[in-house]
This record gives structure tokens, C-alpha cells and sequence, in this order.
């Protein structure tokens, strides 16, 4: 028996793909976005301890106290506002529930919700379970800015929430200072909720401001911020992440995590309340460490046929590679990966419809220099 789906535009994600077609096929895998070297060593002891001192079973729906008290005294370091531990800060498996959670907190059936266009793909499933719509405005294809006199023209009364993401994934585009008077301004009046993902918050590079929303107080009172220390920590696969929200949104919020997945690895949330207060030094550095890897990528790409595009925040390089081949970019990253065993990430995917002609495809830097150099050296053979 075939049930009918509730998410037919859903496949197997690309990133899913695209890893096991370079596993498949011996390919350098700079497709899916996970660092290849370890996470900080205090981290591994800390979580190391945090079990042998027995922390193991469930921790509080909403984070453990000593986290969520961790990561309103960083918010403050950072970004000049101390949200409050108990009502205003929700840790959750990984900033992709986070990012469900929100909008299935608020978006009803028949609301629309807007999303930049190239945006990540869990976006949509999200709206398309909470019974909403997504409204598809593209960026600029060249520089990916976002034309804010179109995401003007595309509210209405059903609009009811955007979806933003700076540092940008996949293109590395960052939210200007004008960029935020934009957004306040096309914000202001409406009853529109906003959900900011800065995952790649504390990867910005050449003395760039993350211009957060938590900075914002007009912005932050109707905003899901979500963070992730997966990026920050180099540890994707412990699915720990969070969400700064109004006290009226989290708990709004806290109803649908508590009946997703409750609460999340308690070991793991112990490690981070000590290492967010014992080496702030780690988050700080976090620009410069990706900035060095991604001058050596670019500076060796550009002895390739593939053309490197500007990268102001993130740790993926989007390359033009259209003095290489014709081919649409999902073929294009399908033949890279068989036949010259490199994986990268076509940008299609990101888009509900992709600009006529484009030729590009997306690399992940946060890799070792040897893993960098393997790839480099498949590349030149272009």
C-alpha cells in the first residue's frame, strides 16, 4: 500500500548523492559541507567527562542551564544583547530542527512563507508540512544580493514569514549594514515573522561585520535566530544547535521541539557550557583560521580552468566552470565526480527554478591541506 506523499518534490538530498557517488568512485569529496580534520581537543575531553561523570540521560526540554546561561553570555560578547537563558534561548538536535521547529511553530496552512533564492533545502519541506507555500524570490545571479523591491512586491496578506541566511549558503554572500535598513524597513508595519539562520555566523572573512539580527531590536522581536556549533566547533555529526527567540515565539517554538525530539545529546551540551566560556578565543579566531584556507584554495584555483568567485563569509567557494564544460551543473558535478574524482555540489538544487545558462558549482574549503591538494591536482588536469 502507497500512501499518498506530503512531500513530492522531495527526493534524496543532493548532498546524500553527491557523497555517496564520491565514496563510489574514490572521489576528493568537496561536496557536502563537514570539516575533515578534528574538533577542538578541550571539547573532546569535556564531552569525555561529561560522560564518565555519569551525564547521559535526558537533559531539560529546553538545554541544560549552564548552556543556555553559556550562550546568552557569548550573544552579549558578540552581538551586544544578552537574551534571557530561561525564556529566550531553546538548544535543539542541529539547526535544521531548529529551523523546522520555527516554522512549524507559526506558519498555518495557506500562509506563505518568502525564501531567497538560492536557499538551503530544508526550507521548504518545512513550509510544505506546516501547510504553507513557499514563495520563491530570487538573488541577483551575479552577486547574490537580494532585490529587496521584489521581496516588497511579493508580501501580502498571507505572507507570513521570510527566511533569510547570512553568511550565505551556498554563495558566501553576507547582509550588509544597508541590507539590514532594507529588511527593517520592509518588515516594519507588518505581522510578519522573520527566521535567521547564521549557522556560518563566526566564519566571516577580510574585517567583516556578521551583521546578526540579534543586534537588531526592532528585527529580533519578531525573529527565530538559529545558530549552530556544529559550524563553529568543527563537529557536524553531534547535531547540536539553537534557537534565540522573543519569550512569546519560544514558546511557541518549545511546543513543537518538546514533541519532535524533546531534547538533545546531553554529554555533548555539557562540553560546549565549558568550552564556549573557557576558549572564546576558538569563535573569535574561527574568521581568520577559514580566511587562510580559503586565499590557498582560491589562489590554487586559480591555476585550474575553473573560475573562483568572490567569498565574503562561509567556508564554500562557488566556481564558474564554464570554459570547462556545457553541461548543466548537475551533470556537470555528476561527470566531475566519476570521471576526474572530484565531488562537488551543483547550485540547482538550492533553486525552485535556476538561471538560464548558469555555470556553477559549489566547493567546501573546510578541509585539510592535503585533502585541498588532492583535489587541486585532479582540477589542473581539467
Amino acid at each position: 500500500m502507497t500512501p499518498e506523499t506530503k512531500l513530492p518534490k522531495v527526493g534524496t538530498t543532493i548532498f546524500t548523492v553527491m557523497s555517496q557517488l564520491a565514496a563510489e568512485h574514490g572521489a576528493v569529496n568537496l561536496g557536502q559541507g563537514f570539516p575533515d580534520f578534528n574538533v577542538p581537543e578541550r571539547l573532546i575531553e569535556a564531552l569525555d567527562r561529561a560522560m564518565r561523570e555519569g551525564r547521559n540521560q535526558y537533559a531539560p526540554m529546553t538545554g541544560i542551564p549552564a548552556l543556555r546561561q553559556a550562550i546568552a553570555a557569548k550573544t552579549e560578547r558578540c552581538y551586544g544583547y544578552r537574551p534571557d537563558a530561561d525564556a529566550e534561548i531553546t538548544v535543539a538536535s542541529g539547526a535544521s530542527e531548529a529551523i523546522f521547529d520555527a516554522v512549524l511553530a507559526v506558519v498555518r496552512p495557506g500562509d506563505e512563507v518568502i525564501v531567497l533564492d538560492p536557499c538551503y533545502d530544508c526550507y521548504e519541506p518545512a513550509i510544505d508540512l506546516a501547510g504553507g507555500r513557499a514563495v520563491h524570490v530570487p538573488l541577483d545571479p551575479a552577486d547574490f544580493s537580494v532585490p529587496w523591491g521584489k521581496v516588497k512586491a511579493a508580501i501580502n496578506r498571507k505572507t507570513r514569514m521570510l527566511m533569510i541566511n547570512s553568511p550565505h549558503n551556498p554563495s558566501g554572500a553576507m547582509f550588509s549594514a544597508e541590507d539590514i535598513a532594507q529588511l527593517t524597513d520592509v518588515l516594519r508595519g507588518t505581522g510578519i515573522y522573520l527566521l535567521s539562520d547564521e549557522v556560518y555566523e563566526h566564519i566571516i572573512f577580510d574585517g567583516a561585520r556578521h551583521e546578526s539580527i540579534l543586534r537588531y531590536p526592532e528585527l529580533r522581536e519578531r525573529a527565530f535566530v538559529v545558530s549552530s556549533f556544529g559550524k563553529t566547533y568543527h563537529c557536524t555529526g553531534w547535531k547540536l544547535g539553537y534557537c534565540v527567540a522573543p519569550p512569546a515565539l519560544s514558546a511557541e517554538f518549545r511546543k513543537v521541539h518538546q514533541y519532535n525530539t524533546f531534547c538533545t545529546f546531553a554529554p555533548a551540551q555539557w562540553a560546549f557550557a565549558e568550552m564556549i566560556e573557557a576558549e572564546p578565543a576558538h569563535y573569535d579566531g574561527l574568521g581568520a583560521f577559514y580566511q587562510a584556507k580559503r586565499d590557498r584554495f582560491r589562489e590554487q584555483l586559480l591555476t585550474t580552468k575553473l573560475k573562483p568567485l568572490p567569498v565574503p563569509g562561509g567556508y564554500f567557494q562557488l566556481v564558474d566552470y564554464a570554459a570547462v564544460s556545457d553541461l548543466d551543473d548537475a551533470a556537470f558535478c555528476r561527470w566531475l565526480t566519476i570521471e576526474k574524482g572530484v565531488a562537488a555540489i551543483p547550485l540547482s538544487p538550492f533553486y525552485e527554478t535556476a538561471p538560464q545558462g548558469q555555470r556553477l558549482a559549489r566547493l567546501c574549503f573546510a578541509k585539510n591541506e592535503a585533502t585541498l591538494d588532492a583535489a587541486i591536482e585532479r582540477l589542473q588536469k581539467l
